[in-house]
């Protein structure tokens, strides 16, 4: 697939220069026919009938191998989630933590993250999101370390593997701005959430969660989907894998626009991003003060004089859509492997 060919998968493309994937990612032509269709046999041919059962939880079953390929893990390994805030719940309230336990995270985190560990009843330590603040925040007390591998707000990307191994302590990571951006291995990690409908073009409420040793995780919060057997009472038999952690059902027209969006990529998805992201770095250095992490990722984040929301409001209406993060005073740009030399030339061409 060339990248004319890749990118004309977005007709939004032909209007829009679209630079918030770290928010919602663009709809590919595949995946709007995909949910079209689906959506069009259910409204003709009903939701009912063991057929109907039987396929959407076979498509569940291959959306998870998918999402297992992707991120070198095992099928059982990966639970269907609504969002990666779906999934840091589910993960913080399994682990049943106490008020003598504690958690190490950042002060760059998304509240995605944050609501989940807000309301455990470990205290929440919080770092620089440096690797030796993070190292120096553990004590003999900390049970979790709940990180980004890539940090919303400047892209930047942490050693995440390597401080699980300095510390021995389990690690939450938060994939949303890593997984479809950069390439990812859970190798090594314990937990791992994922947003579908951000840098994989998945539909809205679309995601997962990878559990490396499902059957040491409590289920907090069980669906239908946590059991394979239950009694009259509510005791049940947990689902075999990570599975036993779903907490809702996607529809089959989620499921068919899901793997879409997994079709849809290029096999020089993650090249392309980065060389994108650094032109865009490059041609963004005159005009405006960047914020350039050493290890980083396909988000730029720069400072603009002036109001960053007005700023982003006047790109917006000359069709440059990109976003500022909240109390940081940074305006981001998502650079994905659809993203063109000539959409980052009118990103600066808006620039006052």
């Amino acid at each position: 697939m060339t990248f004319e060919e890749a990118r004309a998968q977005f007709p939004v493309l032909d209007r829009i220069a679209y630079l918030n994937a770290g928010t919602f990612g663009p709809v590919p032509r595949g995946v709007h026919d995909a949910l079209v269709q689906a959506l069009d046999r259910d409204f003709e041919a009903g939701r009912s009938g063991m057929p109907y059962f039987e396929e959407t939880m076979e498509l569940r079953t291959e959306a998870r191998s998918r999402v297992a390929g992707l991120v070198h893990a095992d099928p059982l390994q990966v639970a269907l989630t609504a969002s990666t805030t779906d999934a840091c719940n589910i993960v913080v309230a399994g682990l049943g933590l106490t008020a003598e336990d504690e958690i190490v995270t950042t002060s760059a985190e998304h509240f995605g993250l944050l609501g989940a560990l807000s309301i455990s009843p470990a205290r929440v330590v919080v770092a620089d999101p440096e690797p030796d603040a993070i190292l120096a925040a553990v004590t003999p007390r900390t049970r979790l370390l709940a990180l980004s591998q890539v940090l919303w707000t400047t892209g930047r990307v942490l050693p995440v593997l390597e401080l699980r191994e300095q510390t021995g302590i389990p690690v939450l990571v938060d994939g949303a701005q890593s997984v479809g951006a950069i390439p990812v291995s859970f190798a090594g990690l314990d937990f791992l959430t994922i947003s579908g409908q951000k840098w994989l073009c998945g539909p809205d409420s679309t995601g997962a969660l990878v559990v490396a040793e499902p059957d040491r995780l409590r289920i907090a919060s069980p669906s239908y989907f946590a059991q394979a057997s239950y009694e009259l009472d509510g005791t049940f038999e947990p689902r075999p894998g990570a599975a036993r952690f779903e907490p809702n059902w996607w529809s089959a027209a989620s499921l068919r626009g899901f793997l879409a969006a997994l079709d849809a990529r290029p096999e020089w998805a993650f090249d392309h991003a980065a060389d994108v992201a650094e032109r865009c770095r490059v041609v963004l250095s005159s005009r405006v003060e960047l914020a350039t992490p050493e290890e980083r990722a396909t988000l730029v984040a720069f400072r603009a004089p002036g109001d960053p929301a007005e700023l982003v409001a006047q790109l917006y209406e000359q069709g440059v859509h990109v976003r500022e993060t909240p109390k940081t005073g940074l305006v981001r740009v998502s650079c994905g492997w659809w993203t063109s030399d000539g959409d980052l030339e009118r990103l600066v061409a808006a620039l006052p």
